[in-house]
């Protein structure tokens, strides 16, 4: 096996248990990790050879920082609690302190978590995504010439948030009432995009720029038990019971990844994540949104799902990530007979 001892991790989430203890409903912290993906990825960074030091949330990393605390490279998968740029805070801190990190950087988490200026980069790069307008308060409703229906949702959440089966409305006095709603529970600008009625898909990508590559996708498919037919917060929580993963058929996977990694390029985004699609009447998939901090429960979470359908575990698919990043910085990847070699060496 490659040895990475001479490499230190740090390793920055935030743990759902310490935002639930703080007074966050379920929801609130729906994006937030559970020990058993700290752990997981714990145990696989350390079983790949890395030296890796827990650090925990924004605020903890301040305080190591501090202290004098220093690392090889950060990987990071905090989701940050409040404003646009939550995603982006780890990274803004340890570009300060110039300590490499796993994962894209600051400008791209910024951009992405808002999932309107994303679709307009992508539209505006000829990237096939459905036409849409955000509204940042109720009378921005009313403005519009798309065609109904329309799908609903906040511009700023993850892991489904603020999607159930109401986000689809068929009408003026639907979006008038699911917006009003929306806009108030979130207090957030809304996305409102024509409804894509085909297939829906989430691709794996791995890797940078001309390294990028898909490593795997599936098609998610809602039960006979869930008529909606929308991969919602709740449908996403128990999709065991409602939601099934299949793998596409060659087509759809050959359209599908031009797409995804089309926008992944576009965007700027490194070393892993998800994109998500859905097609339209004839078939075309469309940029729904990117997710450049995909979750990563070893079980659960939809990247680690997929890779293991393409016939990569969990640990391999911790090390294309890993890979990719120290690729990237031109940090030691390997140790050949005692001596640190690098890609380029």
């Amino acid at each position: 096996m490659i040895s990475h001892n001479n490499i230190s991790v740090g390793f920055t989430y935030d743990l759902k248990d310490d935002y639930l203890t703080m007074g966050f409903t379920p929801e609130q912290a729906a994006e937030f990790d559970n020990p058993e993906t700290i752990d997981g990825l714990f145990n696989t960074l350390t079983d790949l050879g890395y030296k890796v030091d827990k650090i925990g949330n924004v605020k903890s990393l301040i305080n190591r920082l501090v202290k004098g605390d220093r690392w090889d490279i950060v990987f990071n998968i905090c989701e940050g609690v409040k404003g646009i740029g939550r995603e982006a805070q780890v990274p803004a801190i340890l570009d300060v302190y110039d300590i490499p990190y796993v994962f894209s950087d600051v400008l791209v988490l910024s951009l992405t978590l808002h999932k309107g200026l994303s679709k307009q980069i992508i539209r505006d790069c000829g990237i096939p995504t459905a036409a849409f307008f955000v509204a940042e308060k109720q009378d921005d409703l009313q403005a519009h010439m798309l065609k109904y229906p329309l799908f609903v949702k906040p511009v700023a959440e993850g892991t489904g948030k603020g999607i159930a089966p109401d986000s689809k409305v068929e009408n003026e006095d639907d979006l008038f009432r699911v917006g009003k709603d929306r806009l108030e529970r979130y207090g957030q600008s809304l996305l409102i995009e024509e409804f894509l009625p085909g297939r829906e898909f989430t691709v794996g990508i791995v890797g940078t720029g001309k390294d990028a590559h898909v490593i795997g996708m599936m098609e998610v498919i809602c039960k006979a038990n869930e008529p909606s037919g929308i991969y919602s917060y709740m449908n996403k929580a128990h999709y065991e019971k409602f939601i099934e993963y299949v793998l596409p058929d060659a087509d759809a996977a050959e359209s599908c990844t031009k797409v995804a990694l089309d926008a992944w390029k576009a965007l700027g985004c490194r070393d892993g994540g998800r994109v998500d699609l859905r097609m339209d009447n004839a078939g075309v998939p469309h940029f729904i949104e990117v997710n450049p901090l995909a979750g990563l429960n070893p079980v659960h979470s939809d990247l680690p799902i997929l890779a293991r359908k393409s016939g990569i575990s969990y640990n391999e698919l911790i090390q294309m990530i890993m890979q990719s990043a120290l690729q990237r910085l031109n940090l030691p990847t390997k140790v050949e007979n005692g001596i640190i070699k690098n890609h380029q060496s």
